[in-house]
């Protein structure tokens, strides 16, 4: 019978997938909007609450700004979607704005790029996690005070699901999506549809006084436009998760591209037409929103709950209590903690491909059971987890360090999609009608690499000193990594090619098998080794205790064993060394000899057995592998408790591979 784990592990992952099954988990449009858009759809529902939050630092004289920023981070979406959608036509290969910076503006640039969409991605599951738990504790007060237990628990729901799978998390992901669009759609129209008819929506906020933050009343010049720039670039949340499409495109049914470039334009009109529509009801429900309420809001009490800006909103038009308005709230919360989703399939896309790139560890470009690429998978998890612990699941003060890695990404994308095009139109093949769309391309990407250069400018200046320090300092540490990784596999890369010149030959084989004891294990050691025919043999142990030497030397003696038994002193009762030293010195006296060295080793069932055995032949083996011309061999000899992991394997079902047969005619 399967073992308790390997049942777990298919309950929460379902059976494994062969290989040639990957093209079933192609994504049709349908299913590649929820799981690559819900991100930039789901940040519309704190975007404008961020923007909110910095406006009304001044109290309410700034709030009349709020239009004219929202209609700023309209065109920037706009612009930097148009640009995308260059983007995936030129590179399906799915490395997005990492293949575009590392092709066109050289490997260092692409490195830069990749820690700034590793830190974005993993902002995006805290962020996106905890602006869920915000929602979900804005219906239900009384969850206030676990926050961390429900981020985390959240964090660990997701991470199953994608873990069974990209299709799987798409069809589970798709009722969600589809419902909260829905229900900012409606809320909007109903909203609007009572400001027309004279009977405007009211939030619970609106009858606040606002108290202004000190030093920020009266403000003129360069504080006045500091405050503005920094209000917008908090609104420009609402852009994060719109390279995801870009770096999933492989992930997408044929033609990928094409399919890619139509579910970008359609992410685009839904996130801009409903952040449009909940800034208007904001405007027009006169919405309050504060980092600390209880210091800028005359009467709000210490135990009072200051709710989301989606539902004070969906309060003001549905009513408090109704079905509308916990519909709304359900979808946003369930939409917010999904969205992370976006982060689940770009990172450990990213990661292989970093990984292929030898800029990460190999093991990130392996795929799991069920086809997917289950090491990023958990990395991007415990990251993300060690966030919302840090932060204490705080929405304002996690969002300070997202936008910086998302304007990174795309700035260093933009150009790199200028410096192609710039090639293309270099070449004399170039008919009429691709020059002239390739000039249109161009403009396109210009255009959104310096709009998006100077937000990414704004934002660290306005958000250095409130956080954004911390991804300042993690992307060059990120960086220096990687870099440091990409060294080691190449120098290891040129050590291991194999030259012209034909390896030689050892001279002889010295074959040496320790001895603890004279047991069934040592046994089989023996044979193995006289099995390899070596030109001598030797059977090697380490007196600690004199004792036990000679009654082993007498056991021996009394097998009439063929193979001569060394016993080495070893005063100070070290096994290692001793073994080490004699290793070394039959290296010494034949340079071009090779030396052998069988390590009989148990092989036991349980976890909790393999720490009773096998301790020092694992230290010694370690210390072996690192002398020149000496090989290892673990004689395994299988314990009876072993047996049950022998029959599972067997029960199991599983072809592990196929033997294909040739032959010749």
């Amino acid at each position: 019978m399967p073992g308790a784990s390997d049942v777990l592990k298919r309950v929460v992952l379902g059976r494994a997938l062969r290989s040639d099954r990957q093209s079933e988990q192609e994504l049709p449009k349908h299913l590649a909007l929820p799981i690559f858009a819900s991100d930039p759809l789901s940040s519309v529902a704190y975007a404008t609450q961020e923007l909110l939050v910095v406006l009304t630092l001044g109290g309410l004289a700034y709030l009349y700004l709020t239009p004219y920023l929202a209609a700023g981070v309209v065109v920037l979406l706009t612009v930097v979607v148009l640009s995308y959608r260059q983007l995936v036509h030129a590179y399906p290969s799915g490395g997005g704005d990492y293949e575009v910076a590392t092709k066109n503006l050289g490997k260092k640039s692409g490195v830069v790029v990749a820690s700034a969409l590793l830190v974005d991605y993993v902002l995006t599951v805290a962020v996106s996690v905890s602006a869920g738990v915000d929602n979900i504790i804005s219906a239900a007060r009384g969850l206030a005070d676990h926050r961390i237990a429900l981020a985390l628990g959240f964090v660990a729901l997701l991470t199953a699901m994608n873990l069974r799978g990209v299709k799987e998390s798409g069809k589970a992901f798709a009722i969600p999506t589809y419902g909260f669009v829905l229900g900012i759609l409606s809320m909007t129209l109903y909203g609007v549809l009572q400001a027309v008819t004279g009977d405007a929506p009211r939030a619970e906020s609106a009858g606040y006084e606002v108290l202004a933050e000190d030093g920020s009343v009266g403000l003129t010049g360069l504080a006045f436009a500091f405050l503005a720039l920094r209000a917008f670039a908090s609104g420009c949340t609402a852009l994060t998760g719109v390279e995801a499409i870009a770096n999933g495109v492989p992930a997408f049914r044929k033609p990928k591209s094409r399919n890619a470039a139509t579910t970008l334009a359609l992410m685009g009109g839904l996130a801009i037409t409903m952040f449009i529509g909940i800034t208007t009801l904001a405007i027009l429900s006169d919405v309050r929103y504060s980092e600390d309420p209880a210091l800028q809001f005359a009467g709000f009490g210490e135990d009072d709950v200051q709710r989301s800006v989606i539902a004070q909103v969906s309060t003001a038009v549905f009513g408090d209590g109704t079905f509308p308005f916990f519909y709304v709230q359900a979808m946003t919360a369930a939409i917010l903690i999904l969205a992370a989703n976006t982060a689940y399939n770009g990172f450990p896309l990213l990661g292989s491909i970093l990984a292929q790139d030898r800029n990460l560890p190999r093991q990130l470009h392996t795929r799991g059971d069920r086809l997917v690429y289950s090491n990023g998978i958990l990395l991007l998890a415990a990251f993300a987890a060690l966030l919302i612990v840090a932060f204490e699941a705080n929405v304002t003060r996690l969002i300070q360090l997202y936008i910086i890695g998302v304007f990174t990404s795309f700035t260093f994308g933009q150009i790199g999609m200028v410096r192609h095009w710039n090639r293309l139109l270099s070449s004399e093949t170039l008919t009429a009608d691709k020059r002239r769309a390739a000039l249109k391309s161009r403009a396109i990407n210009a255009t959104g690499g310096t709009l998006t250069g100077l937000v990414l400018i704004i934002v660290i200046i306005t958000k250095f000193t409130r956080g954004a320090y911390i991804v300042l300092i993690a992307m060059p540490i990120l960086y220096v990594i990687m870099r440091a990784i990409h060294r080691h596999y190449e120098r290891v890369a040129e050590e291991l090619e194999a030259g012209e010149e034909a390896v030689a030959l050892p001279s002889r084989n010295h074959a040496i098998v320790l001895v603890s004891k004279v047991h069934a294990p040592t046994l089989r050691a023996l044979a193995y080794a006289r099995a390899t025919r070596p030109h001598d043999l030797t059977a090697l142990t380490v007196s600690v205790d004199p004792a036990e030497s000679a009654a082993l030397q007498e056991e021996w003696d009394r097998r009439e064993l063929p193979v001569p038994l060394t016993i080495i002193d070893s005063p100070y009762r070290e096994i290692t060394r001793p073994v080490l030293d004699y290793v070394r010195h039959i290296r010494l006296q034949s340079p071009r000899d090779v030396v052998s060295v069988f390590i009989p080793e148990y092989v036991v069932g349980h976890w909790w057995e393999t720490l009773l055995h096998n301790q020092s032949a694992l230290r010694l083996k370690g210390r072996l592998l690192f002398q020149p011309g000496v090989m290892v061999t673990s004689v395994a000899y299988q314990l009876q408790s072993s047996e049950r992991l022998a029959d599972d394997d067997t029960a199991d079902g599983s072809a592990p591979g196929s033997v294909r047969r040739s032959s010749r005619r």
